[in-house]
């Protein structure tokens, strides 16, 4: 009951081990009006709910202008990221389409860790949301074509632990022109309304149509006071030939608000163009300390995992030299077999091959005898073929005569046959005649007509069918299509973010769905054509400290 904002608040950063608290603070809400705890008022005095439970935002209060130089705690980057990837996915904060993907492959680096093609497949960011609704309703693109190209900028940060990824993340956040500031819509001397922008660099002041270039920048370093009555603030330049600015909010609650955010930015310029006190001295030692300690257990780990995985190879080569050799040895066994089974052929066919040779000699032998009885046998049949050609040409002289005698008696026959033909032809004439004279034909004989002749013998004309086959020769053309897909290319080994950042954007220009753009968009591309869109800490640079006179709030 008895708690004043500051015992509240330390015990909340002594729970999360934070002591770079000097960015945080706690926040709740009033009548839709956003308010901090102030640390020297009780609890309860303060104008929140009487309801249990009383809710308090615990968020990044003030902004780093460089987050890499000032944030010293890894729970402190950490605490940042979470709360400028939330301002950037409730688009808060505008981001480009481009950077956008960009900073997603490093919010899934830092979830994640390295990519792994095995484990990380098709599909594993299907639940994630690392995309402003925004950029996604702008292209016609499906979730596998965005995760696509948040996979190849992932793949691309192996090697990155956690811190290191989130840091990332917030070099390239602290970019955009959004990135720390608090907007408050006023008024000028005139009744025109504008919008209040307070951030680490200074104040800025906004058409409320164009909340990311500022018609015009106070810086700090060249504000000499800050003063406000009531309602009216007053803005006085350190130059005095410079018009002092003045302008009205709304609510008293909410200059109050401007006030704190306007003291609290301007002690944090101050400080980080001072010496750094013993305790950020410390902080920043033990940074590097553990951040030596990290490396160089990172290194052990990165050494065990080669271990492990060169352990990992040669068992597997091992294991696969053992395969080979069992194969080896099963081949070997089979040639062993087939070899043991091959020569007991070659002892069976070198048995038979000897039985045969055996039979062969005999065989050559008996036929050694037969040519030795032919031999003899021929020399007593030459004389008997002496005797057999005197037989022959007396046979021969026998056979002529033979054929001289057959000649001279078919001769014969041949007469004999025409006196036998002449004399049956003389008999049917005397017998014609003879019936002639003993019986005379009362009516004169009729002449016998002949026989016709039979009709000629027909012929028979087989005419085939001639078939005759056309085959057409028919030109086949190919019809080729050129199919021209939008393939996303990536430069491997990237030197200048920017160039990656236009690589995306141009990839993806030709899906943009122009009727979708927000009035953001298209002042974001109306800066980018002019070359307006650069660091936003390399516009307002950096005053030294010295030489530089305190402001007066």
């Amino acid at each position: 009951m008895k708690w004043k904002g500051k015992d509240l608040f330390d015990l909340v950063c002594r729970t999360l081990g934070l002591r770079e608290t000097w960015f945080f603070g706690l926040q709740y809400t009033i009548k839709d009006t956003v308010a901090w705890l102030k640390m020297d008022k009780k609890v309860l005095d303060h104008d929140v709910s009487k309801e249990e439970p009383v809710t308090f935002h615990f968020l990044a209060k003030f902004y780093p202008e460089n987050a890499e130089e000032e944030l010293v705690q890894e729970i402190t980057q950490h605490l940042f990221f979470l709360q400028v990837k939330k301002q950037i996915l409730d688009e808060k904060i505008y981001c480009p389409p481009e950077a956008s993907v960009l900073l997603a492959s490093y919010a899934v680096q830092a979830k994640y860790g390295d990519y792994d093609p095995s484990v990380h497949k098709r599909g594993f960011l299907a639940q994630e949301e690392l995309l402003p609704k925004r950029v996604i309703n702008l292209y016609q693109m499906t979730p596998e074509m965005w995760e696509e190209r948040i996979t190849a900028w992932y793949a691309e940060h192996r090697g990155r632990a956690r811190d290191e990824a989130e840091m990332e993340y917030l070099k390239i956040a602290q970019d955009l022109e959004m990135y720390g500031v608090n907007y408050f819509a006023i008024r000028n001397k005139k009744g025109t309304e504008l919008l209040l922008g307070v951030d680490a660099l200074g104040l800025h002041i906004y058409d409320p149509e164009n909340r990311l270039t500022p018609k015009i920048s106070f810086p700090w370093n060249e504000i000499r006071n800050i003063s406000y009555s009531d309602k009216e603030f007053t803005i006085k330049p350190l130059d005095k030939k410079i018009d002092v600015f003045k302008f009205n909010s709304s609510k008293l609650r909410v200059n109050k608000l401007i006030l704190q955010l306007c003291i609290g930015n301007h002690d944090l310029f101050m400080r980080r163009r001072k010496a750094d006190s013993l305790e950020v001295q410390q902080m920043k030692a033990q940074a590097r300390e553990e951040k030596a300690r990290k490396q160089m257990e990172r290194q052990r780990l990165a050494r065990e995992k080669q271990m492990r995985e060169e352990a990992e190879r040669t068992r597997d080569e091992l294991e696969r030299r053992l395969l080979q050799m069992k194969e080896e040895a099963t081949m070997a066994n089979e040639a062993l077999m087939r070899s043991e089974e091959t020569a007991d052929l070659l002892a069976e066919k070198a048995q038979i091959t000897e039985e045969e040779a055996k039979l062969l000699a005999q065989k050559a032998a008996e036929a050694e005898q037969e040519m030795q009885r032919i031999k003899a046998t021929a020399i007593r049949t030459e004389e008997e073929k002496r005797l057999m050609e005197q037989k022959v040409l007396e046979a021969e002289v026998l056979a002529l005569k033979m054929a001289e005698e057959s000649e001279r008696r078919a001769k014969e026959a041949d007469q004999l046959k025409q006196d036998l033909q002449e004399a049956r032809e003389a008999e049917r004439r005397a017998k014609q005649k003879l019936l002639e004279i003993a019986t005379k034909p009362t009516y004169p004989p009729m002449n016998p007509v002949p026989a016709p002749l039979p009709p000629d013998i027909p012929s028979f004309n087989l005419i085939g069918d001639s078939l005759s086959f056309d085959f057409k020769d028919t030109d086949m053309k190919r019809l080729s299509m050129e199919i021209e897909k939008e393939k996303v290319e990536y430069m491997e080994k990237s030197k200048h973010l920017q160039e990656q950042l236009n690589e995306l954007k141009t990839e993806i220009e030709a899906l943009k769905l122009k009727e979708r753009e927000t009035a953001l968009d298209i002042l974001h591309n109306e800066n980018s054509d002019r070359g307006g869109v650069s660091s936003k800490h390399n516009t307002i640079k950096k005053p030294q400290a010295q030489g530089r006179r305190p402001i007066c709030i």
